[in-house]
């Protein structure tokens, strides 16, 4: 399935994230990922991610994982050459998530000004990140649901 990308599940807390699934060492906790493509955009009081997934399993998945997960802490990590670079954790806010027709969308907002500001200065990071190359994982629990770029 070229939609979805084999993530270390233990090494998204702060080791090295994207694997190839060649030569994985007996101990390795990994887990497919759908692929999609991630939009980041400010809206009134935070931000909102699109993912949409052009693979209609890959969707299925994600929305799922979304579904099981909702409630939880969201995060976004951004790696370049399966290395993480950043990773925004939306503590600062209310996260929920909403099912498109072709993904989902994560809204993550906050009544406070400067926790508004706070996540609207993570959606500029995660933005520029995908803008120059990075891959964003989006997580959930620290679950990762959907990884990809813009």
């Amino acid at each position: 399935m070229t939609s979805t990308m084999m993530m270390d599940r233990t090494g998204m807390m702060g080791g090295t994230g994207v694997g190839t699934g060649v030569g994985m060492p007996q101990g390795m906790n990994m887990m497919m990922v759908p692929r999609c493509t991630i939009k980041c955009d400010k809206v009134k009081g935070g931000m909102q991610m699109t993912c949409v997934c052009d693979d209609a399993m890959a969707r299925s998945m994600m929305q799922n994982l979304c579904t099981m997960l909702a409630g939880g802490m969201c995060s976004v990590c951004c790696m370049m050459n399966g290395m993480m670079v950043c990773c925004c954790n939306l503590t600062m806010g209310m996260c929920k998530c909403d099912m498109t027709d072709k993904g989902m969308t994560m809204t993550c907002t906050s009544g406070d000004a400067k926790c508004c500001e706070m996540i609207q200065a993570c959606c500029d990071c995660l933005a520029g990140m995908m803008k120059a190359g990075c891959t964003c994982c989006v997580m959930m629990n620290n679950t990762p649901v959907c990884c990809g770029c813009c």
